[in-house]
């Protein structure tokens, strides 16, 4: 099936919203950028490691969650390997929908309030999740922590889905380093969550988990994006139609 997808978009899909890149820069819509210049500028970015940090908390805590918490049902509720698998699988399922639900909340609350809005419902998701953690840690019955649980995977991928929607407003002739950046901030999250529950009991680690998200989200209000509005002050200047992603010349 993967192989046939990368068939279909290969010979379907477009480079970007205005056409190949091939075709853009045979017109001049697309002037060549140095992959070293690109990367330069998207590592300088300061709200690139706002959202590398954030993404950690929200991807990070996806990849933890995919390894912890069968372990998690079987030890703490003494549920059969079958039944703690079948259990922590929900958490993966919510991917079918969720994260796109976090983007298309990303692109409403843009089209009611600018960079704003994307950077509120950021945050409220973040938020969120970090709050539901901390309610998860502390459910003492089966039932209740995967009604919780439910409600905290949704959460997760949302706030992937609004990462994703800031990211290509960052520094439009940048956006593929900064994806990749941001990108490297969910394995970078896994790998220090990971630790935690190596070393903690789960409770412990699912506090300080749920702590460390929501300190990432508050930092939403130094997410400032030149010609974009922040999330307490500023307003757009420059309009949906100029963000298109074209790259333009570095000196």
């Amino acid at each position: 099936v993967t192989f046939a997808t990368g068939i279909a978009v290969y010979f379907i899909s477009d480079d970007a919203p205005k056409g190949n890149y091939s075709e853009m820069k045979k017109n001049g819509t697309m002037p060549e950028v140095s992959a070293a210049a690109s990367f330069r500028s998207g590592a300088f970015n300061f709200n690139t490691w706002v959202l590398f940090i954030q993404y950690a908390c929200c991807f990070g805590v996806e990849l933890t969650m995919n390894n912890a918490a069968a372990l998690y049902f079987k030890e703490v509720f003494d549920q059969s390997t079958e039944s703690a698998a079948a259990i922590a699988s929900i958490f993966g399922w919510m991917n079918l929908f969720a994260r796109g639900l976090g983007g298309f909340a990303s692109d409403t609350m843009n089209a009611r309030m600018g960079m704003r809005g994307r950077i509120l419902i950021h945050t409220v998701f973040l938020a969120l999740e970090g709050a539901l953690v901390l309610v998860f840690a502390n459910t003492k019955t089966l039932g209740a922590s995967i009604v919780v649980m439910v409600f905290f995977s949704l959460n997760v991928q949302a706030a992937e889905g609004t990462s994703y929607g800031i990211v290509p407003y960052v520094d439009p002739p940048s956006t593929g380093s900064i994806a990749g950046i941001v990108g490297a901030g969910g394995n970078t999250g896994a790998v220090g969550f990971g630790l935690g529950f190596r070393q903690l009991g789960y409770k412990d680690a699912f506090t300080i988990m749920g702590c460390t998200i929501l300190g990432s989200s508050l930092l939403s209000v130094l997410i400032n994006i030149k010609g974009h509005s922040a999330l307490l002050w500023g307003k757009d200047e420059i309009t949906e139609k100029d963000t298109a992603l074209v790259v333009s010349e570095h000196d």
